[in-house]
């Protein structure tokens, strides 16, 4: 048949469209519909610098904005892991009832000897990328001060120094709440939350670990088919008469190494990455949970304390009014967070394995 697009151009029928890039066109067409983007950051050309004493990466963050609050609309900065490490802990400081995107662990991953390889260098800019666009996306962290900083400051060590300086009085508040209260029980719908990272984290950890034993598998296969292939090559030099078809087997184990390479080294840098990100999510998520439940916990206490005193019974005191509204704007925050993370987690995973599909398909047609 005949088939042709509105606009007229012919569609090709002969094969069917990868369903990543079906994934992305639909995607496209969700950020056309969506909220006008102000604010634009990435993180791309990582350098390594030696010094007497140390050596680090450094990356490059770009920023191009029209937000008000930004004196120039772009800007380039170079920051290395520990000013991301300084940004995350300087937002959970200061947005306490804020789910907190996470950062890519300090230490080198598991099986991954140099961190200072390309393939690492390259996994953990990934990773710092989408800790920022993370940061952007979100209608309040992405117009907290230290962020805006972190965007712009060419010296980030001079902001460093005023350590607590710029916390915010409900951060502070909720940093010094000593976990003395105890809280009798969450609201279902926080109890069902916890439940379910519970479960999620579980079921993750899991999937890792099996994931990990096939690149584990896939790359002893790998080793014993490059032993494999040189044997008929050499069978082939010793039998004039069968030299082409063994020459053709050889070749087609050399094709079968290759492939398999591709595959194990996306199941690395694109599976295991996701997968690692999610369950530290998780447990961001099981943090404000337990933030949010010492708040109740106190406001409880301090109801308590005000319906055993007999006088004044009429009017509540501020230090209870303020307690409740903090338990107000955790719950409405947290509920708003825990929406956002469900939206984001079904399109990364939805993503993530159909692209491991197409991927394996293309892996079984080489």
């Amino acid at each position: 048949q005949d088939l042709s697009l509105p606009n007229g151009t012919p569609v090709d029928t002969s094969s069917p469209a990868s369903s990543s890039s079906l994934l992305n066109r639909l995607q496209l067409d969700d950020d056309l519909d969506g909220e006008t983007r102000d604010l634009f950051v990435t993180v791309d050309d990582p350098k390594k610098h030696v010094c007497t004493m140390e050596t680090y990466i450094t990356y490059r963050v770009t920023t191009k904005t029209t937000r008000a609050e930004f004196d120039l609309p772009e800007y380039s900065v170079r920051r290395r892991y520990q000013d991301f490490d300084w940004l995350r802990n300087k937002l959970e400081e200061s947005q306490p009832t804020h789910l907190i995107p996470p950062l890519p662990e300090k230490f080198v991953v598991k099986g991954v000897v140099d961190r200072f390889s390309e393939e690492f260098v390259e996994t953990r800019r990934k990773a710092l990328d989408k800790f920022l666009k993370r940061i952007t996306d979100h209608p309040v962290l992405s117009f907290n001060e230290h962020f805006n900083v972190f965007l712009t400051a060419k010296d980030l060590n001079a902001y460093k120094k005023q350590g607590m300086a710029l916390l915010s009085k409900v951060g502070e508040s909720v940093k010094y709440v000593t976990g003395g209260y105890k809280l009798r029980s969450r609201p279902l719908e926080f109890a069902a939350i916890g439940e379910y990272l519970e479960t999620f984290s579980l079921k993750l950890g899991t999937i890792d670990r099996i994931a990990q034993r096939i690149i584990k598998e896939q790359l002893e296969y790998l080793v014993e088919l490059r032993e494999y292939g040189p044997v008929y090559s050499t069978w082939g030099g010793l039998e004039v008469e069968l030299s082409e078809p063994l020459e053709g087997v050889s070749a087609c184990i050399g094709n079968c190494c290759t492939a398999l390479e591709e595959l194990s080294e996306d199941m690395t840098e694109d599976f295991l990455p996701v997968l690692r990100e999610y369950i530290l999510y998780s447990e961001s998520m099981k943090n404000v949970l337990k933030k949010r439940d010492q708040v109740q916990a106190e406001y409880e206490a301090k109801l308590e304390a005000v319906a055993l005193r007999k006088e004044d019974r009429q009017k509540v005191p501020a230090d209870v009014e303020k307690c409740q509204d903090q338990v107000e704007c955790f719950n409405a925050d947290l509920k708003a967070d825990m929406e956002r993370w469900q939206n984001n987690k079904r399109q990364d995973f939805r993503q993530l394995l159909m692209g491991m599909a197409d991927k394996n398909i293309q892996y079984y047609e080489k």
